[in-house]
């Protein structure tokens, strides 16, 4: 879906999202590329499946945009994929470190390896991509970065020990990142959103009906109802439409700072 023309208030900026040849990481890139921005999108998925999604974003709002394979969850792919935008666009003006990869287990039957996983791609990842974006940034005298955390960022939930510490984290690189970069025309914030239903959220609520018999439309409410006092899901574009204002003139002055998009959820 065509999102609205914003101007092009991100015209000649280039935008790297990591985790985004599908679900929301697509939809901010998409949101991006309405703002203008050229585009970088990124996932682990083979480049002839993931480019013509980014075609699509060049053909309908009249940007640049490539898709680049990597796992961030290894360093020497973060690397090449940073080399290959420098080489294609110059360098990173809008990083959103979006990779997520989702676990679901009691702590003592955790698997080690799962959780150097979740840190690798959920976080350390972030901390890759902005020391090889912050140098560009800071030449130019302009940058922004944005960490996509979560509702689970602030509170915790049992068995997904990965997830909240990851996403916690998130947080606090983002609020040393800000001060670290206070007065050079680069911020760093973050967007933590609530219940999104993204395809990895539905196929969970997908697998819990068919456990239960229950019906999947009745279980989705239900689930959405429970997480959100707005009575549904996030929809994907609030929070892309967050991520364009700060990522425009407007957050030119805000740094360090955490953004819920929830629908409540944090103030229930």
């Amino acid at each position: 879906m065509a999102r609205r023309n914003r101007q092009n208030t991100l015209a000649g900026k280039t935008a790297l999202v990591t985790g985004s040849n599908d679900g929301l990481g697509f939809t901010l890139a998409e949101n991006l590329a309405a703002a203008g921005a050229n585009i970088v999108l990124n996932g682990i998925a083979p480049e002839k499946d993931i480019q013509p999604r980014a075609q699509h974003l060049a053909d309908s709002y009249g940007v640049d945009a490539i898709y680049v394979a990597a796992d961030v969850g290894i360093r020497s792919d973060i690397e090449h994929m940073i080399a290959t935008v420098s080489d294609r666009f110059g360098g990173v003006d809008i990083l959103v470190n979006n990779a997520v990869v989702r676990h679901f287990s009691p702590l003592e039957d955790f698997n080690p390896d799962d959780w150097e996983r979740s840190i690798n791609v959920n976080l350390t990842a972030a901390f890759n991509t902005a020391r090889l974006t912050l140098s560009h940034m800071k030449r130019k005298g302009w940058g922004r970065m944005v960490n996509i955390s979560s509702y689970y960022g602030w509170r915790g939930a049992e068995n997904r020990i990965d997830y909240v510490t990851t996403k916690t984290a998130l947080i606090g690189m983002a609020r040393a990142i800000a001060i670290e970069t206070a007065g050079t025309g680069v911020t760093c914030n973050v967007i933590c959103p609530g219940s999104v239903g993204t395809r990895a959220i539905l196929d969970r609520i997908k697998g819990m009906a068919d456990e239960s018999g229950e019906n999947f439309d009745d279980l989705a409410q239900r689930y959405a109802s429970k997480r959100s006092p707005i009575g549904r899901f996030i929809s994907e574009d609030s929070i892309g439409e967050m991520l364009v204002f700060l990522c425009g003139n407007a957050g030119a002055d805000i740094t360090g700072t955490v953004f819920p998009v929830d629908g409540g959820w944090l103030a229930a």
